[in-house]
């Protein structure tokens, strides 16, 4: 099992970029609501949805291609100051489940 290290970089690139399009008091009161070692992740096609997932999702190849469609689609701009994830919500609450599990 290889560990895609190029994809990782990425997603930090796109948390850091995230992270600091947000002013400094949205940033903070986003910080307390998401607990250590979990991401805050905005899902949806039209309506988004905030999830708070545990980071160790970023490793898996599944959620690393959601990532990867995320990259495409926005760049390092995303539209709710998060980390938006372009998918139906039942597919992604389908993957995060079956991560969950394993």
């Amino acid at each position: 099992m290889a560990i895609r290290m190029p994809r990782i970089i990425h997603a930090k690139q796109i948390l850091r970029q995230s992270s600091s399009s947000k002013s400094n008091q949205e940033a903070s009161s986003a910080a307390i609501d998401v607990p250590k070692g979990y991401l805050a992740v905005y899902v949806g096609e039209s309506k988004k949805r905030r999830f708070v997932i545990p980071l160790l999702y970023l490793n898996q190849p599944s959620f690393q291609d959601l990532l990867s469609q995320a990259e495409e689609k926005f760049g390092f701009d995303h539209p709710m100051g998060g980390l938006t994830i372009p998918c139906k919500e039942d597919i992604f609450i389908d993957l995060t489940s079956r991560l969950g599990r394993s």
